[in-house]
């Protein structure tokens, strides 16, 4: 083909794509959706998975109930789910804590009734006021600051504040029947975990809370974790005190270096922490460093 043809013939094909602007979207694969799952797990208390903190769930008679909402777009395949399941509907939404990968999609639930933790309300309504997003929120109607019992259909539901963690409002729900206990975010299997140091996290408790958990559990107690390596968040109280185990080194190594007189940059020069060399970055920021910093400046507080 010579110049002129070419030039003509492309001409041509130009003015074709600037009558018919969706011409491109034949050609541009769309976006994949999320991988999504259903388990269940024991006497109607099930784990759904997408993206985000891993969502628990309970069917019954009286319907479904939520532990925790991820973001909107999983929401909402959640909320379809569960509605199949559950032809009376969703009655409540539980919300572990306050972040975004947890109270994203509230809204989709379209439920009356949002229990949490009072700090975690609190948390909720500072975070979300600063970044401007309040008309996105569907925040908690029902907050208690030690325990939260209600019975629905033949399960009991017990929601427990054992003082700050991961954040400064974290809850665990059990499901008293089916021995089911969500942790949202204080337990990361095999993961560095974020600590949210800004709303009250406090890693020295974080590791009694963990005790106090693991002491009150059964030995078959199932733990839904909020996340995982490779998405294993089913587990046992072995995964429960592995983890508080992990918080103690990075905590012990921490303080070390700060009484030694090292310098946060150099306490988070660790390459590995022994005996946990297997624990992986869920993001960029999510890293052992960041966890290391977190306990220098936890450890060196005034």
């Amino acid at each position: 083909m010579n110049r002129r043809a070419f030039i003509s013939t492309t001409s041509v094909g130009v003015a074709g794509l600037a009558l018919a602007p969706d011409a491109f979207a034949f050609q541009q694969p769309a976006a994949a959706p999320p991988v999504t799952s259903f388990t269940e797990l024991r006497r109607g208390v099930g784990m759904f998975i997408g993206t985000g903190g891993t969502i628990g769930y309970l069917v019954n008679g009286d319907g479904a109930i939520a532990v925790d909402s991820q973001f909107m777009n999983t929401a909402e395949i959640c909320v379809a789910g569960l509605k199949q399941r559950a032809p009376k509907g969703i009655a409540m939404l539980l919300n572990t804590h306050h972040h975004g990968d947890h109270t994203g999609g509230n809204k989709a639930y379209g439920v009356s009734k949002i229990v949490a933790h009072a700090n975690c309300l609190k948390s909720h309504k500072a975070v979300t006021e600063e970044a401007k997003t309040v008309d996105q929120q569907a925040y908690a109607t029902a907050t208690f600051t030690d325990t939260w019992t209600e019975k629905f259909g033949d399960e009991t539901i017990e929601g427990r504040y054992f003082g700050p963690g991961h954040t400064g409002g974290d809850a665990v729900y059990h499901f008293q029947r089916a021995n089911v206990m969500h942790m949202g975010d204080l337990l990361f299997n095999r993961a560095h975990p974020n600590i949210d140091r800004a709303q009250g996290a406090r890693v020295d408790n974080w590791i009694k809370v963990l005790e106090a958990v693991s002491s009150r559990a059964a030995n078959d107690t199932i733990f839904i974790a909020g996340h995982a390596k490779d998405n294993a968040v089913r587990n046992t109280k072995a995964e429960v005190l592995h983890f508080r185990n992990y918080l103690t080194a990075v905590l012990e190594h921490a303080r070390a270096g700060a009484k030694a007189g090292q310098s946060k940059e150099e306490v988070q020069k660790l390459a590995a922490l022994k005996g946990f060399e297997d624990n992986v970055s869920p993001n960029a920021r999510l890293t052992l460093a960041f966890v290391l910093g977190i306990c220098y400046d936890e450890v060196t507080a005034k």
